[in-house]
């Protein structure tokens, strides 16, 4: 089934594993979870040996396993869920795990913009149906948010602090009421939300200021700040497990060797140490530097390389693909690349050894830098 699909969700990608964690939970489950709040935790998080599990459970977010207990716990509280944190931090990835832990459906999702408004979280009409029949229930159409109270299951909201103010006010009355009343009809106009509903909204910490959250607003949230990764050792886990299952989505056979793994961390590492020590923004790249970004840096480096390469993953090639996918304004941030690639990459190509990938890295990236400039 998962052929037939470009992204399945959790739910979807993991249901032999969901299925069978199911099948051994005696645990207490709150309202209508499908599994038990330390089966979430391990679906999450992977099985231990002192699971007592007869079959491994891989990990599936890394980070710290107290921000996840917290964010179980607070969905079985029946507050709602704010992961707020930079880009790249696995927020959006986190709430999909969690929603499909908990109720096989992680699809339930409002994308938050300048211009969601009130409807995208209540509900509108099928205008051809109103026309020849009337507004009824049957002519309006729920928002994902309404479909989640009355399935009592889990709805999702991205990227809350872009959405207008008039659209987080209406969220408010949801999480405070637990209902939605329908105006527009005489009879069956109130929809109650079922035992098990909440919300598990996400925000990006460097939307403060586009549209902050109301005083109000946000205490009916649970806050849970998901910090970026800086622990190499986590850090390359998880680009690890992103890139195995980009290559298995793609059928690709490719090895990435380690030593090209440590150059790739090592570069983003030193970029966020220049960011931090920039007086102003015209020395800092326009990129986040997050974990989510190498990973994109790595995979078209692995795409570059089965396509138009030899099918062996070059230095050179992710030299190149990290000056592509990070100069995104220019000349500024081609500018702050070529002091880096100076100052920084050119140093360590010396110090490597003869065919050590510092050097490969350090060409394939020049070579970049003087083709976008």
């Amino acid at each position: 089934m998962t052929d037939d699909m470009l992204r399945a969700p959790a739910e979807v990608k993991y249901a032999e594993e969901l299925d069978h964690l199911e099948s051994i939970d005696d645990g207490p489950k709150p309202f209508s979870w499908r599994l038990s709040p330390r089966m979430v935790r391990l679906f999450v998080l992977g099985s231990e040996r002192a699971d007592g599990l007869d079959r491994e459970i891989p990990q599936k977010w890394f980070g710290d396993r107290g921000f996840v207990e917290r964010a179980i716990v607070t969905l079985a509280s029946d507050r709602g869920l704010l992961l707020i944190g930079d880009p790249g931090t696995g927020k959006s990835w986190l709430a999909e795990l969690l929603a499909a832990a908990i109720c096989r459906n992680s699809t339930l999702v409002v994308q938050g913009t300048a211009g969601t408004t009130e409807d995208h979280i209540k509900y509108s009409w099928n205008v051809s149906m109103v026309i020849a029949k009337g507004q009824s229930r049957a002519s309006m159409i729920p928002s994902p948010i309404m479909t989640a109270m009355e399935g009592g299951v889990i709805g999702r909201f991205e990227e809350l602090t872009r959405s207008t103010s008039d659209v987080q006010d209406a969220l408010i009355s949801i999480l405070s009421e637990k209902y939605v009343s329908i105006p527009e009809l005489d009879t069956d106009n109130i929809v109650f939300a079922k035992p098990g509903f909440s919300i598990i909204a996400t925000a990006n910490s460097r939307d403060r200021g586009v549209n902050d959250l109301s005083s109000a607003l946000k205490r009916r949230f649970n806050f849970v700040r998901i910090p970026v990764v800086t622990n190499k050792r986590s850090e390359a886990e998880i680009v690890r497990f992103r890139t195995a299952e980009l290559l298995r989505r793609h059928a690709i056979e490719l090895e990435v060797p380690p030593s090209l793994l440590d150059v790739l961390l090592q570069s983003f590492a030193d970029l966020r140490a220049a960011a931090a020590s920039a007086t102003g923004d015209d020395e800092r790249l326009e990129s986040a530097l997050s974990t989510a970004e190498q990973i994109g840096v790595l995979e078209d480096a692995i795409l570059h390389s089965q396509f138009f390469g030899d099918r062996t993953l070059k230095a050179e090639t992710l030299g190149g693909s990290l000056v592509g996918s990070l100069a995104r304004r220019s000349p500024e941030d081609l500018a702050i690349l070529n002091k880096f690639w100076h100052g920084v990459v050119e140093p360590r190509s010396r110090d490597d050894e003869r065919d050590g990938p510092w050097r490969g890295f350090l060409d394939g990236g020049r070579q970049a830098i003087s083709t976008l400039s």
